[in-house]
């Protein structure tokens, strides 16, 4: 019998989030072991103080990023016009990043399945979504970091 893990000590709203965005990265059917790591690194130490709290929390999102969890059961827990403007573009710049190698189109047809889902349950006036796909294509061209470090710095900014 596969046991669920207790709940992480961030928010439940915190946790959602977290997972939508992981969600997106297993749009095609894989999450990789390094992005995962980076991405438990950098959200352990986002909703963390210190050391210990950090390595404990690491630990408890690890559980959960493990989890391929549908989207129709995550963004119906979004709260507010925000944070589903925060998940479009968080999910558009994992799905934007994920190709593996150069000859490959940046977006596959399981992730645009996936993006193309993500749009419908959001339900966002379109002249939005493409503001923001706009907005998230363009600080991807642009971005001389990595996807880590830009999710990292969006969900900073939001939690604040």
């Amino acid at each position: 019998m596969v046991q669920t893990p207790p709940p992480p000590s961030i928010s439940p709203r915190q946790m959602n989030l977290l997972r939508i965005v992981t969600a997106m990265a297993w749009a095609d059917g894989g999450l990789a072991e390094t992005e995962a790591n980076l991405m438990l690194d950098r959200f352990s130490r986002i909703f963390a103080q210190n050391a210990d709290q950090q390595q404990h929390l690491r630990q408890e999102l690890q559980d959960y990023m493990m989890q391929n969890i549908p989207l129709s059961e995550l963004v119906p827990q979004l709260q507010s016009t925000k944070e589903k403007e925060l998940v479009l573009r968080l999910g558009y710049e994992v799905i934007c990043s994920s190709s593996r190698v150069p000859s490959e189109d940046r977006i596959n047809t399981e992730e645009a399945a996936a993006l193309y889902q993500l749009v419908m349950l959001l339900d966002l006036p379109s002249s939005t979504v493409e503001r923001i796909e706009a907005e998230a294509a363009a600080a991807l061209s642009t971005d001389k970091g990595n996807l880590v470090d830009s999710l990292t710095n969006q969900l900073q900014n939001f939690m604040r």
